[in-house]
This record gives structure tokens, sequence and C-alpha cells, in this order.
């Protein structure tokens, strides 16, 4: 059995320590769902112990964190994964990082904007609502819902 070349750590990664289950635990995620971010090469800079069992530090209880917030922010798993695979050739793709993450964010400001206004349209919605109900309470009869 042929062991696979060591990933390259995350530029910000210290000692790794935790197994997976700890990992898990401080992170809020599944063991599964850990290793299906793995499987994905979403995972970044997974060191192995003398054991050959894979072993975690904080920077990946962040990154975890990061990928989070970046799925449900919108970015879809292909760029999530091309986003680590930059991550994974250190300084020299910083800029391209950078770019990646501006985009992402212009697509994110684009949702909050829209979500912005429909939620101004909401409640607008719920103050024409309060208005037709405290004209109700009082028998006026100019009332009606829509």
């Amino acid at each position: 059995m042929q062991r696979m070349a060591a990933r390259t750590p995350l530029p910000f990664q210290n000692t790794p320590t935790l197994r997976i289950g700890e990992l898990a635990r401080l992170s809020g995620r599944s063991v599964y769902t850990i290793r299906w971010y793995e499987a994905q090469h979403l995972m970044p800079g997974a060191a192995r112990d003398a054991g050959g069992r894979r072993v975690f530090s904080q920077a990946h209880v962040e990154w975890l964190g990061l990928l989070s917030r970046l799925r449900a922010s919108g970015m879809s798993v292909r760029d999530m994964q091309a986003y680590a695979r930059l991550v994974r050739q250190g300084k020299d793709t910083l800029a391209d990082c950078r770019e990646m993450l501006q985009q992402h964010r212009l697509k994110v400001q684009q949702r909050a904007d829209q979500l912005n206004e429909a939620m101004a349209l909401v409640n607008h919605k719920i103050a024409l609502y309060d208005k037709w109900l405290a004209r109700a309470a009082t028998g006026d009869r100019k009332t009606r819902a829509g």
C-alpha cells in the first residue's frame, strides 16, 4: 500500500493535536461532514500522527468555520475547492485568493441588497396590517387586506 504525499500545511497552521472527533466537537460539524470535506479536497493541511491517524489543529476549526460561511453565503463547492487549492499553494497565490474572495464578496453584497429590498417590502406590508388591525379594533370600515 502506497502512502500519499504529505499535504502542504495551512499557512497559519499551528501544531496539530486534535483527532477528528475533537475537531468535530469544536467546529460543530459532524465527523461525516469533515470526512466529506476531506474527500472533496476542502481540508488542506491535515497531518498524520505516528500511527497514521489524521490530526488537526485549531487552524482547522477556523477553516471549517470559513467553509461554512462561504457555503452559506452561496459559494459553490467547486469554487470552494478552487479556493482551497489556492490556499494550499501558499503565499505565491495570496493575490489570487484575495481576488477570489473579492469576487465572492460582490455576489454576497448583491444578494444582501436583494434581501434588504425584500425585507423593506415585508416590513411595509406588516405596517399596513398593523394599521388595518388597529382600524378594525376601533370599528373603522376602511380596512382591507392584501
